[in-house]
């Protein structure tokens, strides 16, 4: 059983910076972040490819977040800047065993964490 244990939510206000990590038991796998806002259903936020490390991101947080990892560490991380009160949500980290050069869809991911609270005041 695969466990994925988030921190790094809090507080901040607009145009402030978080940074989320998530560290991952057992094997590689491909690693994504999404986030679910009150109300509102989960969306996808950023993702890498199990293989060859490619990368992808929602359009309402390019040039804004980065998703980063420490392979050693079975470790990935979402740099969050320009924080925008809109990107308040429980943000998730979860894992894929997809195997490929594409980031896993979606409905694709096999296990969750538990989600860290991010709030962002104007």
């Amino acid at each position: 059983q695969v466990q994925l244990v988030e921190s790094g939510g809090g507080l901040v206000q607009a145009g402030g910076s978080l940074r989320l990590s998530c560290a991952a038991s057992g094997r590689t796998y491909a690693m994504g972040w999404f986030r679910q806002a009150p109300g509102k259903e989960r969306e996808f936020v950023a993702a890498f490819s199990r293989v060859g490390g490619i990368t992808k991101y929602a359009d309402s947080v390019k040039g804004r977040f980065t998703i980063s990892r420490d392979s050693a560490k079975n470790t990935v991380f979402l740099q969050m800047n320009s924080l925008k009160p809109e990107d308040t949500a429980v943000y998730y980290c979860a894992a894929s065993r997809v195997v490929s050069y594409s980031v896993p869809g979606n409905d694709e991911y096999d296990y969750w964490g538990q989600g860290t609270q991010v709030t962002v005041s104007s």
